[in-house]
């Protein structure tokens, strides 16, 4: 008996893939050494499976005590972003195996993370699967249970492969734009702004499917969690960045277009107690500064730059730049416009309107 109460105490990573449903808390106590057999062994493993196929373990390997998830009705075109479903099976491939080889890579390096990485990444056998049980870990309670949580992801990124490719494009953006983002992998399990924008695209299915409560019940768990409060019913593009995402606030009819980079402290509100359209529309390739405030329904073109602590209040011009409190147009010398430089949600450039420091006047 005792013997069977030490061997208890030392479960290997092995055994959160042995389940036939994703485990939801995975407990390990091990020496690094056997740690880094386990990871060989199990990478062997895999390594003689087909890509991309799933392994008997997983529900997809045909279990038939699996409840698998249902498929909710289709919705309109426009509820989720629109992408091309050739191109977004090719990248979501591609960043799954790097996400995997990044995972593999970190379990031999820190046996402390191996059983989190090999239930959270390496036990499933795709992208959705293996976000969808993040979130719903991240975001369950003692009434909202992870296993509902983990069925209603699934079931929408399933169902709905623009989100999946909206996922895909919000990975890509914050590689390409972060500099302190150091893979793919660390965006998918610690950047909370990616995970919290994850969420809220579920969350704004559930509302255009008039399942209002569950999405309302959804976002307050977000607030809670990553302290990113985006009402369901907001319209978020593809290639977002929430850096550091602290504090973001995004109302009822807030549109947020593609390809744009806010971040912390950032509040797309309204101007009172009015009601109707009274939200911030932001057009693709904006970038908003920390601590900037966008109250009304006013329109930030695509293309548009807010300063770090500024207070819009009025309609800021495609490529253009507003400052200070309230917000002024920093205007290019003689009008000019440069047709051809990036899009600043892209670039994360926060200084080039200002040439000289002898230029920065309100």
């Amino acid at each position: 008996m005792a013997e069977l109460c030490r061997q208890s105490l030392h479960l290997s990573p092995i055994y959160a893939l042995a389940s036939r449903r994703p485990m939801l808390v995975v407990v390990a106590r091990k020496s690094s050494s056997s740690a880094r057999v386990a990871a060989h062994q199990t990478r062997s493993h895999r390594a003689a499976m087909p890509a991309g196929q799933p392994h008997a373990h997983e529900p997809d390997g045909g279990g038939a005590s699996h409840r698998r998830p249902q498929s909710p009705p289709s919705l309109p075109a426009e509820v989720v972003p629109a992408f091309a479903p050739p191109e977004s099976e090719d990248e979501e491939s591609w960043v799954w195996s790097q996400i995997k080889a990044e995972a593999r890579r970190d379990a031999d390096a820190e046996p402390a993370l191996a059983s989190f990485l090999y239930a959270t990444v390496l036990s499933h056998p795709s992208l959705p699967r293996s976000i969808s049980f993040h979130l719903a870990n991240k975001l369950c309670s003692s009434t909202l249970l992870s296993t509902l949580l983990y069925d209603l992801f699934l079931a929408s990124f399933t169902a709905h492969p623009s989100l999946r490719a909206a996922v895909v494009a919000d990975l890509l953006a914050a590689r390409s734009r972060d500099p302190a983002c150091v893979g793919f992998s660390q965006c998918l399990l610690n950047f909370k702004g990616f995970l919290a924008i994850q969420a809220h695209r579920v969350s704004h299915v559930l509302w255009a499917q008039q399942r209002r409560p569950l999405a309302l019940a959804l976002q307050s768990r977000v607030a809670d969690v990553f302290a990113v409060d985006i009402h369901p019913a907001a319209v978020v593009g593809k290639g977002i960045l929430l850096d550091h995402a602290t504090g973001v606030v995004i109302g009822e009819t807030a549109v947020v277009g593609d390809n744009v980079s806010i971040l912390h402290h950032v509040t797309l509100g309204g101007t009172g107690k009015a009601v109707g359209d009274r939200h911030p529309k932001i057009g693709d390739g904006v970038l908003i500064g920390a601590g900037a405030t966008i109250l009304g329904n006013v329109k930030i073109g695509a293309g548009a730059k807010i300063g770090a602590g500024s207070v819009v209040l009025i309609d800021v011009p495609a490529r253009n730049t507003a400052v200070g409190n309230p917000a002024r147009l920093i205007g290019r010398k003689n009008g000019e416009v440069e047709k051809d430089e990036d899009m600043p949600g892209e670039s994360m450039d926060h200084t080039s309107f200002i040439r000289q420091w002898s230029d920065y006047t309100i």
